[in-house]
């Protein structure tokens, strides 16, 4: 009996032994893939493929304070029925409105935005991703709702026609942009039976919903007949263990629908391949000019470990003496050059060879075609080289060495799309490293890089056309010809032609200098009034510094035309400066020459090997630049383009612009910029550059991998090479004019059809106390605002509230842009929202609040996750001349004391009474800018 009885609880136990061993088996199977990582990288990662086929890579990163998750689809715009253009990103757009379990439209907006987060997705052709990041803790509840979206949306009849309308306000908000312009013209003048053509964002017409044609039975089959947990790859990040995280993902994902579906093929060439070579030439609305030479060539998904479309991309881009775009741009022909992969659909891809034109350049565009292909005979008969390869193949693997942590979105984002298209054991190397040399496939693409296999793509302001046609959607004219290539008119540019020699930059020390970090830079004594800050830093584990040096001179914004010629002196200085730098960014240097609002900033970062080369010659350029007349015509004509575009821009750009050139001292208005600009010469140009340092207010970080000798020897190189005659001064930083009290109201003349409306509602005062309650009644009023005026209302696509915050001036910003409101009927919907949120706001509850805090105090205190994150918190605070560099900390106490009733008066006194407010709008309306702009200015 005893023996009997002991059976069955033995056969339990074997049976619980089972299971225990099947659990741990399942993630041990999955886990048995090693994925390829970089040294500096200490997470730990996990592959899985679920039993409905979705995959799925998890990343635990112990020290994250956010964590992010983002789920790639298969299936993009080149899957809409050609009589439903636009229904991929339609349903990308319903998937956010509610699910079974969570029924309300903005609840997971809500819940992702109350706990620090953001979220957001995109449609490409191929592709869709769906994204979020949020505050560590709350990573379960937001996988619960964001899993829900993929397995059980629901659809809800009333919110489809609302939304064709957010599509359709999406679509009107950039007509007048010349990047969709351009686009609506390569897919009519592509291959007309490739799903590439059709139009992709959808609008009011395509995605008609009538009683005759309903939309939402369409949507329904669409996602049913598209969508697959087996077309899925999703990422998830975070600082739980990965057990953990596979346990909160696994049971929510696995309840995707498995529907065996296959990813759409595009067998078809982009381009009508037997009526190459052909020219294709477009009107833009801006004053820019661009040529891209686009070859067709297979598909390089395979070739990912030898890249050769990377390694010829690698000669046709470079920029440093000799190459195609060196020069191009001493000839005055081209400001900018770049080369690489156009579009892969993984059956057929483009290699592309794009540049901005000089004016000059358009009228020579076929010389430069004809000089593009000498380049190219150059690199057929002498590029193909181990060496060469050797280079990038070194520098490469430096980058994946010492690769520094991504930010977490951005980490699960491209995680989730390349999961798609490389084995999970190369996901992480597989796009960085080169692993053999390959010239026979070199050679092969460089075949078909030649005159009959090339589609020419030319776009201009005033391009001359002579019959066009125009796009449907975009209105865009443009027409296309047979092309002719010239094989004259190039050899004098052709005998300056050459491939690169050896790259001097590639660094050779990459030890990390031994000791703990410092807390935060000290500030050291040294002659010659430059304040000098250093701080030693290793954390990341990059043998990488950064020096920031200022030059602040009191000249540099005294006027419009003072600006005009800073900005003029930083373009000889980076002209003079690109091919002889160009080898140092490739060897992972960077550097940027800027001005802002007190003088002119030289940025330089990257391994701190050879740093001080490329520091040194900074110095010497900036001591005493070589100022041609044919790029002081350039760089003006080119200072002129950008200022007349900036009036083409959307409305609520120019709204927001002008709100800052009326407010903030040293910005000046478009009209006075553009005056001085065209009035400027070459002289007078000359002398402001011997000027600018006659008196100076010097200031210098250096931070990183650096000794403190180091530092104090670039700081002598500064002093020696640009400060040896300068005086001394004092030069303050800028600041925000108060607004007069009540609302002032400025309309603007911009041509567009939208209508543009941005309410900027300042604060009293530069507290922290001040900033704190405008940071969180931001936080608060964003969601109830966008689902009112944007989703509820449907007044446009380009809605939401934020804080906006100019040197440490709180206040804040309500923006709307409309393809169906004037302005007084938006800001008749703000004080009608206005109304109804006090209510909402008096309701708030204590938990909800420090929710709310937490969220805005989240943000503030996320940890640096890379060098130059550090490096740019410092200098910021440099700037601000905060020795205690407590900014962030400060703030973030100060909205931990906010009250309710704080944020209950500031709303008050702000939104509700408009104490200090302005009203910038467009449309058809009395214009009043200048009368305004002068009135705030003075």
């Amino acid at each position: 009996m005893t023996a009997n009885r002991t059976l069955p609880a033995q056969a339990q136990a074997l049976q619980l032994l089972l299971l225990v061993v099947t659990l741990l088996l399942a993630p041990l199977t999955s886990a048995g893939i090693a994925l390829n990582q970089s040294p500096n990288d200490p997470n730990e990662y996990r592959y899985l493929e679920l039993d409905n086929g979705l995959k799925m890579i998890l990343v635990s990163d112990p020290q994250a304070d956010k964590a992010a998750a983002s789920l790639n689809v298969a299936v993009g715009s080149g899957d809409d029925p050609q009589e439903r253009e636009g229904l991929a990103h339609f349903l990308e757009h319903m998937l956010f409105l509610g699910t079974e379990k969570y029924p309300e439209p903005g609840e997971y907006q809500q819940f992702i935005r109350s706990h620090g987060g953001n979220h957001n997705a995109f449609t490409a052709f191929a592709d869709t991703n769906y994204f979020f990041d949020i505050e560590a803790e709350f990573l379960e509840p937001a996988l619960d709702r964001f899993a829900q979206q993929f397995s059980a949306p629901l659809f809800t009849p009333e919110l489809v026609d609302r939304e064709r309308n957010a599509v359709h306000s999406e679509y009107s908000s950039k007509l007048k942009q010349d990047g969709r312009r351009l686009l609506s013209v390569r897919k009519a003048a592509g291959n007309p039976n490739h799903a590439f053509s059709q139009f992709a964002v959808g609008n009011l017409d395509t995605l008609e919903n009538t009683e005759q044609r309903p939309l939402r039975p369409d949507l329904i089959a669409f996602w049913q007949s598209h969508y697959s947990a087996n077309l899925m790859t999703l990422a998830i990040y975070g600082p739980q263990s990965l057990d953990k995280l596979e346990q909160m993902a696994r049971p929510r994902f696995a309840s995707i629908d498995n529907r065996q579906l296959t990813a759409k093929k595009h067998p078809e060439p982009l381009y009508d391949l037997d009526n190459l070579p052909q020219k294709v030439t477009a009107q833009t609305l801006k004053d820019n000019r661009s040529l891209t030479l686009s070859f067709p060539i297979p598909s390089q998904q395979k070739s990912y470990k030898t890249k050769p479309a990377a390694y010829l991309a690698n000669l046709l881009g470079h920029e440093g003496p000799g190459s195609l775009f060196d020069v191009l741009k001493r000839a005055g022909l081209a400001e900018s050059l770049s080369a690489g992969l156009g579009m892969d659909t993984g059956e057929h891809a483009t290699l592309d060879i794009s540049m901005s034109l000089t004016r000059k350049g358009l009228d020579a565009s076929d010389q430069i075609l004809a000089l593009t292909f000498d380049y190219i005979d150059l690199i057929r008969a002498q590029g193909i080289s181990k060496q060469h390869f050797r280079e990038m193949q070194q520098l490469a693997n430096i980058d994946f060495r010492f690769r520094e942590r991504g930010e977490p979105q951005h980490e699960v984002m491209r995680l989730s799309s390349l999961l798609r298209d490389y084995p999970p054991e190369d996901i992480l190397s597989g796009p960085a490293l080169m692993e053999s040399y390959a010239p026979e496939q070199y050679r092969d693409l460089l075949a078909r890089l030649t005159p009959q296999n090339l589609m020419v793509w030319l776009s201009a302001p005033e391009p001359g056309l002579t019959s066009p046609k125009h796009t449907r959607w975009y209105d865009t004219p443009w027409q296309r010809e047979p092309l002719t290539l010239a094989s004259a008119g190039a050899d004098e540019l052709a005998s300056q032609l050459a491939l690169p020699d050896a790259n001097p930059f590639i660094p050779e020390d990459l030890e990390l200098l031994a000791g703990p970090s410092m807390a935060a830079p000290q500030k050291l004594s040294e002659f010659g009034g430059l304040d000098l800050w250093y701080a030693k830093d290793t954390r990341f584990g990059t043998p990488k510094a950064n020096v920031f040096i200022s030059l602040r001179s009191p000249i540099a914004r005294e006027t419009a035309r003072s600006t005009v010629l800073t900005q003029l002196l930083v373009d000889a200085i980076d002209t003079n400066l690109n091919a002889w730098a160009y080898s140092a960014r490739l060897a992972g240097l960077n550097y940027s020459v800027y001005s802002h609002l007190r003088g002119v900033t030289i940025r330089v970062g990257g391994y701190s090997d050879n740093l001080h080369k490329l520091i040194n010659r900074i110095l010497l350029e900036f001591a005493d630049p070589a100022i041609t007349r044919q790029r002081f015509r350039i760089a003006r004509q080119n200072l002129i383009d950008s200022l007349e575009n900036q009036r083409k821009e959307q409305p609520v750009q120019q709204t927001s612009g002008f709100i800052q050139a009326a407010l903030l001292e040293g910005v000046f208005p478009i009209d006075d910029r553009l005056t001085a600009a065209q009035q400027v010469t070459l002289e007078e140009l000359q002398q402001f550059a011997l000027d600018f340092l006659n008196t100076t207010d010097p200031v210098m970080l250096a931070h990183g991998n650096l000794t403190q000798a180091s530092a104090l020897n670039i700081s002598r190189q500064v002093q020696a090479l640009v400060l040896k005659d300068s005086e001394h001064t004092d030069v303050s930083r800028a600041s925000v004019r108060q607004l007069p009290d009540g609302e002032t109201q400025a309309r603007l003349s911009v041509d567009h059809p939208d209508t543009g409306y941005t309410l900027y509602l300042q604060g009293q005062d530069t507290s922290f106390s001040e900033r704190a309650k405008y940071r969180l009644l931001a936080q608060i009023i964003s969601s109830p605002f966008y689902e009112n005026i944007r989703t509820t209302r449907q007044l446009g696509y380009i809605v939401y509230a934020t804080a906006f915050e100019m040197l440490e001036t709180p206040a804040l910003g309500l923006v709307v842009q409309s393809p169906n409101a004037d302005a007084e009927n938006i800001d008749r919907a703000i004080r009608e929202f206005t109304g109804d949120f006090r209510t909402q706001l008096a309701g708030l509850g204590d938990k909800q609040l420090e929710r709310e805090k937490q969220a805005v105090i989240s943000q503030l205190l996320e940890r640096d996750r890379q060098l130059s994150e550090a490096s740019g918190r410092y200098w910021r605070e440099i700037d601000r001349d905060n020795a205690r560099f407590n900014s962030r900390k400060s703030l973030a106490d100060a909205i931990q004391q906010v009250s309710l009733k704080d944020l209950q008066q500031t709303f008050e006194r702000a939104l509700a009474e408009r104490q200090r407010a302005l009203r910038v709008t467009t449309g058809n309306q009395d214009v009043n800018e200048q009368e305004v702009l002068e009135q705030l200015r003075q």
